[in-house]
């Protein structure tokens, strides 16, 4: 047995114990103790602060999905399809498959012209047919999720001032759909739809909530649903959402600064290895091609590349902050 065969057997082998262990580690007794602890402080303490949180956990808990499909093809492709949805481009599922698989398969070809090694040009296909959509995709969801966060609180003054003005709620939401711009407008629109042809306000901003997985809109729908059952003012209850989110929007974009020029340093430094490595390969292929012969090359080469994913994960964490 070569060098390459005993480091991918333990490499499996490496994996399955980790899998095993996280199969059957199980929860930890502490952490389940200390929530059945402060299940039973909430529901018998006197404090008002511990009642309202009682009422938001309990708000929140009603509001999540009752039903979970099982991982399979169908669900991964609704997964895909809400992707899709929640990027805003009008690409159906077709198009998107297309898509990767043409990627795929021009990467395929050129690979295989350029090195004659199947198993290789197979690997790189694979990599940029998957990993290329998926990845701009992401970008796109993400740029939609902020724009939407940036006119998210603008929407809310909006109602805020028809609900001051006298408005029913169902009525300032159509005026937010009409008046208000982008992604915030588009969809306050499907929620006006869907209120129309029969469902309540409240499933129908459920609805739109698990669809995009914004935690400023969650916070919307469950400000609403605690307003509703403890009663008061929902104007200044919304003004007060309104402030709370501005103010985090602010957060995040003083982190971002702060820590742009760390994500610069760690871009460089993760990309410069493998561009490097690229253009010598297209220059002069015979020179580093020994990487994909010589087995003591080619394990030099993964545990480059594992110690250089690591880095890359560390550094992504050191600059990573969720607010």
């Amino acid at each position: 047995m070569d060098m390459i065969q005993i480091v991918l057997v333990a490499t499996g082998l490496g994996s399955v114990l980790a899998l095993l262990w996280i199969a059957f580690a199980g929860p930890s007794p502490a952490k389940e103790s200390a929530r059945r602890l402060k299940s039973v402080r909430y529901r018998h303490s006197q404090s008002t602060t511990d009642r309202v949180e009682a009422q938001m956990r309990k708000a929140v808990a009603a509001r999540r999905p009752k039903m979970h499909k099982a991982a399979g093809s169908g669900s991964r492709i609704d997964a895909l399809a809400l992707r899709l949805h929640r990027s805003g481009v009008s690409w159906s599922l077709n198009q998107y498959l297309y898509v990767s698989i043409g990627l795929g398969l021009f990467v395929t070809l050129i690979v295989l012209l350029k090195t004659q090694a199947l198993i290789l040009a197979l690997a790189f296909g694979l990599f940029m047919g998957a990993g290329v959509p998926h990845f701009v995709l992401t970008k796109l969801i993400s740029r939609r999720t902020n724009a939407f966060n940036g006119k998210f609180p603008d929407a809310i003054e909006l109602l805020v001032r028809g609900l001051r003005s006298g408005l029913p709620v169902t009525e300032t939401l159509g005026v937010v759909a009409r008046e208000v711009p982008g992604p915030v407008g588009e969809e306050f629109k499907l929620v006006t739809e869907r209120i129309k042809i029969g469902k309540t306000m409240e499933d129908a901003l459920q609805d739109t909530a698990d669809r995009l997985d914004i935690p400023e809109f969650n916070f919307f729908c469950i400000t609403l649903a605690i307003q509703r059952e403890t009663g008061g003012n929902l104007a200044e209850t919304l003004a007060n959402l309104s402030e709370v989110l501005r103010k985090r929007s602010q957060m995040k974009l003083k982190i971002r600064a702060m820590s742009s020029e760390s994500k610069a340093s760690a871009y460089i430094v993760g990309a410069l290895p493998f561009i490097v490595f690229g253009m010598i390969w297209w220059i002069n292929p015979g020179y580093i091609g020994k990487f994909f012969t010589d087995d003591r090359l080619t394990v030099a080469g993964m545990g480059g590349a594992i110690w250089m994913g690591i880095g890359a994960f560390i550094m992504a964490k050191m600059v990573s902050f969720e607010i």
